[in-house]
Parts: structure tokens; sequence; C-alpha cells
């Protein structure tokens, strides 16, 4: 059940990112990022559940659109501390809007009380911890 509704939604989201001149993946790194200003390319990786040495394209295409600032950590020259900029982060909440505008027009189609339960239960799962729901998902 899921699956077609996630690439209908994909197909939604893609054209919105697309004006806005970011990818699925740089949207990611902008909506983490602005929820915790600092981070390392390897955190980051890990909380975005990407693939350290795969993000670097996307990150230095939001370094050279100035949507993310990449400077060297103090601590471990190897390292680099990541921050959104304030474009980075006008960015991230224009794509937001756009994108809860369509998933508002979506939603809009469903009886209320179904809208309410299907966005409860999404809240629930979104809540949950990914190694449960890995864990729940694999049991037969």
């Amino acid at each position: 059940m899921l699956h077609p509704l996630m690439r209908a939604l994909i197909a939604v989201e893609l054209p919105v990112l697309d004006a806005h001149r970011v990818s699925m993946w740089g949207y990611s790194v902008l909506t983490a990022l602005d929820r915790t200003p600092i981070r390392t390319q390897a955190a980051l990786a890990e909380a975005i559940g990407a693939d350290k040495t795969r993000i670097i394209g996307t990150l230095d295409e939001l370094q050279e659109a100035g949507l993310i600032s990449r400077t060297p950590d103090p601590d471990d020259r190897r390292a680099r501390l990541l921050s959104i900029t304030d474009d980075g982060r006008r960015v991230r909440r224009a794509v937001t809007a756009d994108i809860r505008a369509r998933e508002e027009r979506l939603l809009a189609t469903l009886p209320s009380a179904d809208r309410r339960g299907f966005v409860r239960a999404l809240t629930a799962l979104s809540r949950m911890p990914a190694g449960d729901l890995e864990e729940i998902a694999g049991r037969p």
C-alpha cells in the first residue's frame, strides 16, 4: 500500500525541488542542518541515512549555491563542521511550504475523520525509533 503512495508523493515533490534547485538529498541535508546547526559530515550522513562518501557531491552543490557552509573542525582538521546559511534556511522553508501545500490538497480529498486518523498514525510511526520500526517490519 505504501509503495505506490510513496512513488506518487515523490513525483509530486520533485517539481518543487527542481523549482528551488535542490535535490531530494539536498533537501534532507538542509532539513537536518536546520534542526541542528552544526554537525560533522559523518554525523549528518548517519542522521539522514546516507553513505558519508556519497553525500560529498550534495554538500559541494549546497555549498556552491551558498546554502550551507563547511568549516574545518578546530579539534580535527580532517573533519568539517556544517551549518545552514540564511539562504539555505530560506530555501528549506520555501520547499517545505510548497510540499505541505501539495500534501494539503491530497489530504483534503479524505473525509475529515479518515484524515485525522491517517495523520495521527503517520505521526506515531514517524516518532518511533528507526531500529524499532525495522525490527517490527522485519518480523514474520
